[in-house]
C-alpha cells in the first residue's frame, strides 16, 4: 500500500512516516516506480512508534525498543530497564513541575494585583 493508504491505516502523518524512513525506523519496499510499499509488517511497525512515541519515548529508545521487538531471543529485562528508565525521567519531571507549581502559586498568592507597583512576583523574578 502507499503512504497515505498507510498514513490512514496507522494514524500517522505521512511526513513523520517519511521522517520514520529517512532515520532508518522503517524500511518499506518499493515499486517499480518507485514509490513506497507498505506491507503489514511495516504498518505493524508504524503503529508501535506511534505508540511508544505517544508514551514519551525518545525516538532512539524507539530504535531500541523496535530492535528488542523483532528479537526473538531478547530478554524482557533489557525492555523493563529502558522503561524503568523513562519512567524515571517522567517522575522527575513530574516532581520538577509540581515544584514550579508551588512556587508560582506562592508567589501569585502574595501579589496583591492592585494598582501599586509593588508586586512580589517581579521581585523574585528580578532575584
Amino acid at each position: 500500500m502507499n503512504i497515505s493508504d498507510a498514513a490512514a491505516h496507522c494514524g500517522l502523518p505521512a511526513k513523520t512516516i517519511r521522517y520514520y524512513e529517512d532515520i532508518g525506523l522503517v524500511s518499506p519496499g518499493r515499486l517499480a516506480n518507485g514509490y513506497r510499499d507498505y506491507d503489514a509488517d511495516d504498518l505493524h511497525k508504524l503503529r508501535f512508534l506511534q505508540r511508544a512515541r505517544g508514551l514519551g519515548f525518545s525516538v532512539e529508545d524507539c530504535r531500541v525498543l523496535l530492535s528488542l521487538y523483532e528479537d526473538r531471543n531478547r530478554a524482557s529485562a533489557d525492555v523493563k530497564k529502558i522503561a524503568k528508565t523513562h519512567l524515571d525521567e517522567i517522575e522527575r519531571k513530574i516532581s520538577e513541575l509540581q515544584s514550579l507549581r508551588d512556587t508560582l502559586s506562592d508567589l501569585v498568592q502574595s501579589c496583591y494585583g492592585d494598582d501599586r507597583p509593588n508586586c512580589p512576583i517581579i521581585n523574585d523574578l528580578a532575584r
